[in-house]
Protein backbone atom coordinates (compact mmCIF):
# COMPACT_ATOMS: atom_id res chain seq x y z
CA UNK A 1 0.00 0.00 0.00
CA UNK A 2 3.01 2.25 0.72
CA UNK A 3 4.52 1.96 -2.46
CA UNK A 4 1.16 2.80 -4.08
CA UNK A 5 0.35 5.72 -2.68
CA UNK A 6 4.18 7.28 -3.27
CA UNK A 7 3.67 6.18 -6.89
CA UNK A 8 0.53 8.29 -6.85
CA UNK A 9 1.91 11.13 -5.47
CA UNK A 10 5.15 10.86 -8.06
CA UNK A 11 3.38 10.71 -10.98
CA UNK A 12 1.10 13.90 -9.45
CA UNK A 13 4.26 15.84 -8.34
CA UNK A 14 5.39 15.13 -12.55
CA UNK A 15 2.35 16.45 -13.97
CA UNK A 16 1.80 19.56 -12.10
CA UNK A 17 5.83 19.99 -12.67
CA UNK A 18 5.28 19.39 -16.45
CA UNK A 19 1.85 21.86 -16.35
CA UNK A 20 4.20 24.74 -14.99
CA UNK A 21 7.21 23.87 -17.24
CA UNK A 22 5.12 23.93 -20.45
CA UNK A 23 4.09 27.43 -20.69
CA UNK A 24 7.65 28.63 -20.12
CA UNK A 25 8.59 26.10 -23.19
CA UNK A 26 6.43 27.62 -25.09
CA UNK A 27 6.54 31.19 -23.97
CA UNK A 28 10.54 30.96 -24.83
CA UNK A 29 10.59 29.52 -27.86
CA UNK A 30 7.69 32.22 -29.47
CA UNK A 31 9.70 35.15 -28.18
CA UNK A 32 12.97 33.46 -29.80
CA UNK A 33 14.80 35.30 -32.44
CA UNK A 34 14.55 32.86 -35.40
CA UNK A 35 17.56 33.99 -37.01
CA UNK A 36 17.94 34.80 -40.48
CA UNK A 37 18.31 32.49 -44.03
CA UNK A 38 19.94 32.47 -46.99
CA UNK A 39 17.70 32.45 -50.15
CA UNK A 40 19.00 32.73 -53.98
CA UNK A 41 17.84 35.49 -55.59
CA UNK A 42 18.10 33.80 -59.08
CA UNK A 43 18.07 30.33 -59.83
CA UNK A 44 20.95 28.12 -59.46
CA UNK A 45 21.15 24.55 -61.51
CA UNK A 46 22.75 21.82 -60.05
CA UNK A 47 26.78 21.98 -60.38
CA UNK A 48 26.98 25.49 -60.45
CA UNK A 49 28.81 27.27 -58.03
CA UNK A 50 26.85 29.58 -55.30
CA UNK A 51 27.66 32.90 -55.29
CA UNK A 52 27.26 35.82 -53.02
CA UNK A 53 26.23 38.05 -55.87
CA UNK A 54 23.34 35.61 -56.25
CA UNK A 55 22.25 35.11 -52.60
CA UNK A 56 21.06 37.55 -49.60
CA UNK A 57 19.86 36.64 -46.19
CA UNK A 58 16.39 37.24 -45.07
CA UNK A 59 14.51 37.04 -41.80
CA UNK A 60 12.67 33.74 -40.88
CA UNK A 61 9.21 34.31 -39.83
CA UNK A 62 8.36 30.70 -40.47
CA UNK A 63 7.97 28.63 -37.21
CA UNK A 64 7.75 25.93 -38.98
CA UNK A 65 10.88 26.14 -41.22
CA UNK A 66 13.20 22.76 -40.66
CA UNK A 67 16.59 23.34 -39.34
CA UNK A 68 18.51 22.26 -42.06
CA UNK A 69 18.59 25.64 -44.07
CA UNK A 70 21.62 28.13 -44.59
CA UNK A 71 22.28 30.67 -41.72
CA UNK A 72 24.80 33.19 -43.37
CA UNK A 73 25.95 33.64 -46.89
CA UNK A 74 29.23 32.77 -45.77
CA UNK A 75 28.48 29.52 -45.46
CA UNK A 76 27.47 28.67 -48.62
CA UNK A 77 30.29 30.94 -50.42
CA UNK A 78 31.90 28.80 -52.91
CA UNK A 79 29.98 25.30 -52.70
CA UNK A 80 28.04 23.47 -55.53
CA UNK A 81 24.30 23.27 -55.77
CA UNK A 82 23.44 19.20 -55.98
CA UNK A 83 19.77 20.94 -56.58
CA UNK A 84 17.53 23.06 -58.84
CA UNK A 85 17.99 26.10 -55.83
CA UNK A 86 14.73 28.34 -56.76
CA UNK A 87 14.93 32.04 -55.81
CA UNK A 88 13.18 33.26 -52.44
CA UNK A 89 13.21 29.73 -51.31
CA UNK A 90 15.70 28.80 -48.31
CA UNK A 91 18.69 26.73 -49.14
CA UNK A 92 19.15 23.51 -47.54
CA UNK A 93 22.88 22.41 -46.67
CA UNK A 94 22.39 19.25 -47.74
CA UNK A 95 22.04 20.09 -51.72
CA UNK A 96 25.07 21.36 -51.18
CA UNK A 97 28.49 19.96 -51.90
CA UNK A 98 32.33 20.83 -51.75
CA UNK A 99 33.83 21.40 -55.06
CA UNK A 100 35.79 18.58 -56.24
CA UNK A 101 39.89 18.87 -55.63
CA UNK A 102 40.56 15.55 -58.08
CA UNK A 103 38.26 15.12 -61.50
CA UNK A 104 37.80 11.55 -62.90
CA UNK A 105 40.91 11.21 -65.81
CA UNK A 106 42.76 13.81 -65.01
CA UNK A 107 46.44 13.03 -64.15
CA UNK A 108 47.34 13.09 -59.89
CA UNK A 109 50.52 12.56 -58.14
CA UNK A 110 50.05 9.36 -55.95
CA UNK A 111 52.55 9.23 -52.99
CA UNK A 112 52.55 6.52 -50.32
CA UNK A 113 54.53 7.55 -47.14
CA UNK A 114 56.02 4.52 -44.79
CA UNK A 115 58.53 5.60 -41.89
CA UNK A 116 61.58 8.25 -44.12
CA UNK A 117 60.64 5.95 -47.37
CA UNK A 118 58.73 8.31 -49.70
CA UNK A 119 56.92 6.79 -53.48
CA UNK A 120 55.87 9.04 -55.79
CA UNK A 121 53.83 8.04 -58.80
CA UNK A 122 51.49 9.23 -61.37
CA UNK A 123 48.17 8.46 -61.40
CA UNK A 124 44.53 8.80 -63.07
CA UNK A 125 41.42 8.92 -60.53
CA UNK A 126 38.54 6.60 -61.20
CA UNK A 127 35.74 8.68 -60.00
CA UNK A 128 35.76 12.61 -58.77
CA UNK A 129 36.40 13.37 -55.14
CA UNK A 130 36.75 16.15 -52.93
CA UNK A 131 39.53 16.93 -50.20
CA UNK A 132 39.03 13.36 -47.48
CA UNK A 133 37.49 11.15 -49.99
CA UNK A 134 38.74 7.94 -50.21
CA UNK A 135 38.89 7.39 -53.97
CA UNK A 136 39.97 4.21 -56.83
CA UNK A 137 43.45 5.21 -58.97
CA UNK A 138 45.04 4.02 -61.71
CA UNK A 139 48.82 3.88 -60.95
CA UNK A 140 49.78 5.24 -64.98
CA UNK A 141 52.88 3.31 -64.88
CA UNK A 142 51.58 -0.12 -63.87
CA UNK A 143 47.89 0.10 -64.25
CA UNK A 144 47.27 -1.70 -60.76
CA UNK A 145 44.47 0.03 -58.89
CA UNK A 146 45.24 1.51 -55.62
CA UNK A 147 42.89 3.51 -52.88
CA UNK A 148 44.23 6.32 -51.16
CA UNK A 149 42.96 9.35 -49.82
CA UNK A 150 42.78 12.68 -51.59
CA UNK A 151 44.85 15.82 -49.96
CA UNK A 152 44.13 19.28 -50.01
CA UNK A 153 47.14 19.77 -52.20
CA UNK A 154 45.31 17.85 -55.26
CA UNK A 155 47.64 14.75 -54.39
CA UNK A 156 46.66 11.22 -53.38
CA UNK A 157 47.87 10.08 -50.60
CA UNK A 158 47.91 5.82 -50.86
CA UNK A 159 46.68 3.44 -48.11
CA UNK A 160 48.66 0.30 -47.19
CA UNK A 161 47.27 -2.86 -47.25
Amino acid sequence: MMFRRTRHTTGKVFALALMIALPLVSAASASGDRGHAVVPTAIIYPGEVVNAGRLEEVKVTNPNLSGDYARSIGEVIGLISTRTLLPGRTISVSSLREPFAVTRGSNVRLTFTIGNLLISAAGSPLMDASIGDVIRVRNLDSGIIVSGTVMADGTVQVVAK
